[in-house]
């Protein structure tokens, strides 16, 4: 027991427990690509900080480009960070990454993010991206768009992402649309 009359291990996950983060925190990915423009990769780390300061979670794919800049902006707000990695190494984790979970099914991870995530948001990105986007959007999962792709079918009603200006609309929109825990 502690001085406080707390068990050990309540002790422990206090410290290992980010402050504002909690069983109902919402989870909320980032997503976007690994080489992204200057502008694109001050956005991503704008928006981690805002979601740390929101009490989010933070989910994306763990490696570099937007995905460190999201975290790095997490990190210093005092957020808690979820690398879903493709591989099987944790040295793939960008440094920014609490907890990184080894995958070792390349790309599939996409879906493990969007399915995690109660919201997502993409910033930029390339095909990886995309993909992401379109598994958010099969699972229902509400994606908020910030300088990404824009999907359109002939004859079909545009997806429905929300677009966002700025990191912190964006953050904004998607904590609006937080879906409750599966």
């Amino acid at each position: 027991m502690t001085p406080t009359g707390q068990n050990d291990s309540e002790a422990v996950v206090r410290r290992l427990k980010p402050p504002g983060v909690s069983g109902t925190s919402p989870i909320v990915a980032v997503i976007g690509g690994s080489a992204p423009a200057p502008e694109e990769a001050a956005a991503a780390e704008a928006v981690g900080r805002a979601l740390a300061e929101a009490g989010a979670i933070l989910i994306c794919g763990g490696r570099g480009g937007v995905m460190e800049a999201a975290c790095r902006g997490a990190k210093a707000a005092g957020g808690l960070t979820i690398g879903i990695l493709p591989g099987t190494r944790r040295s793939e984790a960008n440094p920014y990454v609490d907890i990184p979970i080894l995958t070792g099914i390349g790309e599939a991870r996409n879906a493990i993010i969007t399915r995690t995530a109660q919201a997502v948001i993409a910033i930029g990105g390339s095909y990886g991206t995309l993909s992401e986007i379109s598994f958010a959007l099969a699972f229902g999962v509400p994606v908020v768009g910030l300088r990404t792709w824009e999907m359109r079918r002939e004859g079909h009603p545009p997806a429905s992402i929300v677009y966002a200006a700025t990191p912190e609309e964006a953050v904004a929109r998607a904590l609006g649309l937080v879906s409750k825990p599966r």
